[in-house]
């Protein structure tokens, strides 16, 4: 690490004598941006291969001084519309004024993504399918946290875990959360002790916007990413800006007294200097959400949740052709579920409570070379302390704290050719996660009346390290109307578990991957592809949350002779986008997907002890696993005011064996699920928003204490749900600020579980459906430039 700091300090020093070069430059670039003959405010204008850049202004001028005399390629970009590029030949002392004119991109065909061969590269031109979920459906669907906006994207189903805590998690492509790699700012730093509740601690209002690849990426982003990568984006300053907003809902309306309420308070700021030189954003959010109990049992099907968030994002260009950022954010958050909320976790009959302070930092280096070439070298850390209760029937001994450090280094360069593009790197993740339970004092009496107290000292449950090195490479070549994909990547990793003293993990894992795009028609595109995939024998999500109630308490670990995972991955789409005569357009895609699991990691669960703990032991299945299936996508938008979007999956997940309960299909894995959104605005200032999310049948299991044999359990079907929104927003235009009102109903139909298991021995795993009852909200935005 000491290294890595002083090579930064060394590129940054060089950066500076570069910066003091570039001072003695005498051109200014300035024009305006305009669609149809409007004015296009905050759009990116920057010279490609370098640093220099600016944003326009809100009449869609802009301004760049300083440049050194030569030719350059002037970039335009905007959401919305299509990237555009012009050659200038700027001479000394010369102001040179440009117009320029911008076309639609309704679709959003053409938006520059990074996430599908971790390069700049537009969406049409990627040979992977990239999703992008921006802050429009963000606020199109009133997503305060980013897990309410996940379910708004084809291949992907949020899903509640817990009816205590509310512990969740995401599932792509019919296979659960940690098969799906976590990236922020494309860097794996999102840890398995992260993952258990942290797309809900994530607030919208930092991020700018998600990308989702389905299928394999383990050849660019190693390992658990089998069902596929969704890459959180934070927001960059590129303008002065400001913003703050509120929102107030009431959970559970019609249903009695029961109403919880969920109050949420952001902003969000930006500063950039002169010359676009250097810039800073600054985000806050503090959220209140109360526990909502859904079967008048006093025990909450929702928990309490507390959270405050604070962060930044800034960046200094080192010259014309090199720039530094930095990221930075700290996020506390407090949830409670069970009962007797205002009492001590140990005095309820059950309590599952946490207690996060998370921190990440993260620093990436940019230089330039030769047109377009690009050389970063970057360093993300996130740290998380944890304090825990997971308890029942007054247990002192329920009290625990993790700690859980992952660091992640590396080098890449992006070399670009006429035809084709050679992106390689390394880079190294390094993780340790200590989990132990508290110890505590315990009181009695004797029976010759005297008071004993008893002490019982802390205990390791769990001390792992891992580490893990990899090399990757992907060429990108294009052929007429074909491009190829060939990319790999080596991993070396080793997981030490120190508190169980078993031998220690290892493994060489290479994972390759094969890409064909095929351009059938301008419009008419065709996509085949192969990837492999691994998931190493590490402790992961599920391992770090304990299921509890007054009957039984479930752990999960994993087995000491457990393999690691590995994938294959297959598949195949055709994009079809149109835009009519009367400039209506249409997109459609179809893709499908099928992924052999082999030595798939399955649980073998034991029969309660004295205590009434369950262990769920993780091993490798004799046989393997395949996940196959289909996505719909369908964009239509036959006016500039209306824009409609559905989503639509039909799969299936199955064991080659039996595995619980005797069956091979995949729990908690609906058949088919989907979306829809419908944006119309029907004036300048008003806008109706309609959203929903259909979720089909699927299997859970249910271990509550009604049954005759609870050890045993049995497997019930659930319902199928469909839960629909409406949204309406007013927009008042001020001087040089716009206010926003809104209010709207999530699920409206209240399509919400029926059957949840009540009572001090309930069964807090037996929850599926919709994450809330029927919402009622009410929202208030203020700012200059409103998301």
């Amino acid at each position: 690490m000491n290294k890595l700091l002083l090579a930064l300090v060394t590129i940054v020093f060089i950066g500076q004598t570069l910066f003091a070069q570039d001072s003695f430059v005498s051109a200014t670039l300035a024009g305006k941006v305009t669609n149809k003959g409007s004015q296009i405010p905050y759009v990116s204008v920057s010279i490609k291969g370098t640093t220099i850049g600016t944003s326009t202004d809100e009449k869609g001028s802009f301004r760049i001084s300083n440049i050194k005399p030569g030719f350059y390629t002037v970039q335009i970009q905007s959401v919305g519309f299509k990237p555009y590029e012009e050659i200038v030949d700027l001479e000394t002392n010369e102001n040179l004024n440009i117009s320029i004119e911008l076309e639609s991109d309704v679709l959003g065909l053409e938006e520059v993504v990074v996430t599908g061969n971790r390069s700049r590269i537009m969406r049409k031109k990627a040979s992977s399918i990239v999703n992008i979920i921006n802050t429009d459906i963000f606020q199109s669907t009133q997503s305060v946290t980013l897990s309410e906006g996940l379910n708004f994207c084809s291949g992907l189903r949020m899903e509640n875990d817990c009816q205590n805590c509310g512990f969740s998690q995401i599932r792509m492509n019919g296979l659960e959360g940690p098969y799906s790699q976590i990236l922020i700012n494309s860097r794996p730093i999102f840890s398995g002790l992260a993952g258990v509740y942290g797309l809900e601690l994530i607030p919208t209002n930092m991020i700018e916007k998600v990308e989702v690849i389905r299928g394999g990426g383990s050849a660019l982003y190693g390992s658990n990413a089998i069902a596929g990568t969704i890459n959180l984006l934070l927001k960059d300053p590129t303008q002065d800006s400001y913003e703050v907003g509120v929102n107030n809902s009431f959970i559970g309306v019609g249903e009695g007294d029961n109403t919880a309420t969920d109050y949420s308070l952001n902003f969000n700021a930006s500063v950039v200097g002169e010359n676009d030189r250097n810039g800073i954003s600054i985000y806050g959010f503090h959220r209140n959400r109360k526990p909502f109990d859904a079967n008048n049992d006093t025990f909450s099907e929702i928990a309490s949740l507390n959270n405050t968030t604070l962060g930044s994002r800034m960046f200094h260009k080192l010259g014309s052709r090199a720039k530094v950022s930095l990221d930075f954010f700290h996020i506390n958050e407090e949830r409670r579920g069970g009962n007797k909320f205002n009492v001590p976790n140990h005095e309820a009959d059950i309590s599952e409570a946490v207690e996060h302070h998370l921190t990440t930092a993260a620093v990436t280096f940019e230089q330039y070379y030769r047109d377009n070439d690009l050389f970063s070298i970057f360093a993300s850390g996130q740290k998380i302390n944890r304090d825990s209760y997971y308890g029942a029937e007054q247990s002192l001994s329920d009290y625990g704290n993790t700690k859980d450090f992952t660091f992640n280094t590396g080098v890449q360069y992006n070399a670009k050719f006429e035809n084709s593009e050679l992106v390689s790197g390394i880079e190294n993740t390094y993780s340790k996660l200590t989990d132990k339970k508290l110890g505590y004092a315990e009181f009695s009496v004797s029976n010759l009346g005297e008071l004993v107290e008893t002490h019982y000292d802390n205990t390791i449950v769990s001390d792992q390290k891992m580490n893990t090195f990899g090399v990757f490479s992907q060429y990108d070549i294009r052929m007429n109307k074909f491009k190829l994909s060939l990319g790999a990547r080596f991993d070396t990793y080793k997981v030490e578990d120190k508190e169980k003293e078993a031998d220690d993990k290892t493994g060489n894992v290479f994972s390759p991957r094969v890409n064909l795009l095929y351009d059938i028609q301008p419009n008419f595109q065709a996509r085949v592809s192969y990837s492999a995939g691994y998931r190493a024998p590490q402790i992961f999500d599920e391992d770090l949350h304990i299921e509890t109630s007054g009957s039984r308490k479930v752990i999960h670990v994993n087995a000491p002779n457990l393999e690691q995972e590995t994938s294959d991955s297959f598949m195949a789409s055709l994009d079809y986008n149109k835009t009519f005569n009367n400039n209506s357009n249409f997109g459609l895609l179809v893709e499908g997907f099928y992924t052999k699991l082999n030595n798939p990691f399955v649980n073998e669960f034991s029969d309660p002890d004295a205590d009434g703990v369950v262990t769920y032991l993780r091993v490798n299945a004799n046989e393997g696993a395949t996940v196959k299936g289909v996505n719909l996508e369908l964009n239509y938008v036959p006016n500039p005011d209306l824009k409609l979007k559905a989503g639509y999956t039909i799969q299936t997940s199955e064991y080659e064996e039996a595995q619980e309960f005797d069956e091979k299909s995949f729990f908690r894995t609906p058949d088919s699920y989907g979306f829809f959104t419908a944006d119309w605005e029907a004036t300048d200032t008003w806008c109706v928003i309609g959203t929903g999310t259909f979720t089909g049948k699927m299997l859970v299991p249910y271990f509550g204490a009604d049954l005759p044999n609870p050890e045993e359990g049995e497997l019930r079907k659930s319902d199928s749900f469909l839960d629909l929104g409406l949204k309406i927003t007013k927009t008042i235009k001020l001087k040089h600020n716009s206010l926003e009102i809104s209010g709207g109903m999530k699920n409206i139909f209240n399509s919400y579980q029926e059957d949840f298991d009540s009572g001090i021995d309930r069964d807090p795993a037996y929850i599926y459906g919709p994450m809330n009852p029927r919402t009622v909200y009410v929202g208030l935005k203020f700012g200059n430039i409103l998301n």
